[in-house]
């Protein structure tokens, strides 16, 4: 390729782009006018400063403004749960020739797990619940169900990464990153993608599920803890005034800005410096966020906070619900901790695993739908619910109940915002090894979320690596309009 001689080693190309680049942000500032002065934050001195987490209009009128994603981490038996086989009922150890593909390889038969739980209709919807679920049922009318997902991978890691960054591989951004990179968040003074994990340990990979990848760490999300201290290192150090850590970080500012000026390119600075602001705003905020001392007794009863059980997760749903209410853009749970039977993921005894873990947040995810409902908020909130993947109608051992990974056909489900409740899409086969009828990928499950909060997937983009990306993939997806209203 022909370079431009003393440019700086430049490419043509790149010559060709950053001066359009320049050229255009000029005009783009005029265009803008009003509204790029009102998402600009004021210094302590007067002086304006961009801020990056600022209200941002969606590209089309949005149906919500917030997601909540109960993650159910391992992957729950999604015809144990909500995908009624009754083709399955008699069949308990009979070897059947099927196509599987998980932590045991492939294997082309296997030794069938009859559904341990009984099935039932419910709702004006009709649609089958397990008995894991009995609180959760009460509310299929609100819900649309998805049981032909799929994805690429049946390996935990990889395939929590695709879930939550539309990728396989580590080092894209997270669901919550590009929201808040395509919308802002309507509190400054609060994150605006908060994760909560499983007491028992975070998921695989860790941090990973929630970085802002090759974005600003501005985009990346939080943690906050359900019990004890909600945020770490956040308050303000022994014997320091609000007034001498705000002029300390005046200080830190100047010299900040001074570094800044010559490597205008240095996103990690950038985000040091956002950080910093964030973090003295939200010493004033987030406690008061994350106090549940406000809730009545009976709203803690809801979200099944008076049983030992329930306690922890019915919390974190309850906190889910004020951060919602505080313009939190994006809102994750975790169920499940990343060690021996702490999780969804049901090699063993499948029985007892998804008893403890369906037990733990059926109830309060039960509550966390009626009080949204009750309070005018579900309209405007999208809440998802799902793992990784789902699990094989086959045993993954010759003796035992567990069963292996199952990355070719599970269930998801959608409420709120935009959403069509009562509604199903897709069909797995008679044993739920595969999604048969209207296959959707995780791609198609993010164009729903993206489209739902105002966000046109083709016009999502970040700029990196030589191409325009996307959550969807540079390639595109449909978003799933059989359940959207």
């Amino acid at each position: 390729m022909n370079r431009i001689p003393n440019f700086c080693c430049r490419t043509r190309r790149e010559f060709l782009w950053e001066s359009g680049g320049g050229f255009m942000s000029v005009a783009l500032a005029a265009m803008l006018g009003d509204e790029f002065l009102a998402r600009q934050h004021v210094r302590a001195d007067g002086t304006p400063m961009a801020n990056p987490l600022a209200p941002r209009r969606p590209h089309f009128p949005a149906k919500c403004k917030s997601v909540i994603f109960l993650f159910m981490y391992g992957g729950p038996s999604h015809i144990d749960t909500f995908d009624y086989k009754p083709a399955m009922k008699g069949r308990d150890n009979q070897t059947v020739q099927v196509r599987t593909f998980g932590r045991g390889g492939h294997r082309n038969q296997g030794r069938i797990v009859e559904p341990r739980w009984n099935f039932r209709k419910y709702g004006e919807c009709g649609h089958w619940v397990s008995d894991l679920f009995p609180h959760m049922a009460q509310h299929v009318d609100e819900l649309a169900f998805i049981h032909s997902m799929t994805a690429d991978s049946p390996i935990h890691g990889s395939a929590m990464l695709q879930m939550n960054s539309g990728k396989i591989l580590s080092g894209s951004p997270c669901m919550g990153s590009w929201l808040n990179y395509g919308l802002g968040s309507e509190n400054e003074n609060l994150p605006g993608f908060v994760v909560m994990l499983d007491p028992r340990g975070g998921p695989i990979s860790g941090a990973k599920n929630w970085s802002s990848g090759y974005m600003p760490a501005y985009y990346e999300g939080t943690i906050i803890n359900s019990q004890g201290t909600p945020i770490l290192d956040l308050n303000r150090p022994q014997g320091t005034s609000e007034a001498e850590q705000r002029q300390l970080l005046d200080v830190l500012r100047e010299y900040n800005d001074d570094h800044l000026a010559s490597r205008s390119d240095n996103t990690a600075l950038r985000a040091r410096i956002a950080a910093y602001e964030l973090a003295f705003r939200m010493q004033r905020s987030a406690p008061e966020a994350v106090d549940l001392r406000q809730e009545t007794e009976a709203t803690r009863i809801l979200y099944g906070l008076n049983n030992r059980r329930t306690a922890v997760f019915g919390r974190q749903c309850l906190l889910a619900r004020r951060m919602v209410e505080r313009g939190v853009r994006f809102i994750q749970i975790y169920s499940g901790g990343n060690h021996n039977d702490a999780n969804w993921d049901a090699h063993g005894d499948l029985v007892v695993n998804h008893e403890l873990h369906a037990g733990e947040t059926d109830l309060p995810i039960a509550g966390l739908l009626t009080d949204l409902k009750r309070r005018g908020l579900l309209d405007e909130t999208l809440v998802v619910w799902g793992g990784e993947f789902g699990r094989q109608p086959t045993a993954e051992y010759a003796t035992g109940t567990g069963r292996d990974h199952n990355a070719y056909g599970f269930t998801m489900w959608l409420a709120g915002g935009g959403v069509k409740g009562g509604t199903s899409v897709g069909v797995t086969d008679e044993l739920g090894s595969a999604a048969i009828e209207k296959p959707f990928h995780v791609k198609h499950l993010h164009a729903t979320m993206l489209t739902l909060m105002g966000l046109d997937t083709d016009r999502l983009t970040y700029f990196y690596n030589g191409l325009d990306q996307k959550l969807v993939g540079v390639e595109g997806a449909e978003p799933i309009r059989e359940i959207m209203a």
